[in-house]
């Protein structure tokens, strides 16, 4: 299954709902990824594939420092799961696939 492209979050969080934009892409076999939001880019890190469940994770420093880990299921162009920051209850997540440009 092909996860590359460009992906429209909205997490659900106890401070209200983040929107943040995540670029997935193959870069040698190997997925790779940024998360943008909230005036910042951050690289996503340990981006695993098994099946459907795509997992990663991610730092942010906005609206506070957290460590984020998010495990998310693929059906065609959306996704939905759940991200967790540490012992913080966790928040959920859906995304929608933009269709390509050009």
């Amino acid at each position: 299954m092909s996860v590359e492209g460009t992906w429209d979050l909205t997490i659900a969080t106890p401070i209200g709902r983040i929107r943040p934009v995540i670029e997935l892409s193959r870069r040698d076999g190997q997925l790779t990824g940024i998360a943008h939001g909230l005036d910042e880019d951050v690289p996503l890190q340990d981006i695993a594939l098994d099946g459907d469940t795509l997992t990663w994770r991610q730092a942010v420093t906005k609206p506070m420092r957290l460590n984020l880990t998010f495990t998310v299921t693929i059906d065609g162009d959306t996704l939905a799961g759940t991200s967790r920051a540490g012992r913080l209850p966790s928040s959920n997540v859906t995304g929608q696939r933009r269709a390509h440009q050009g």
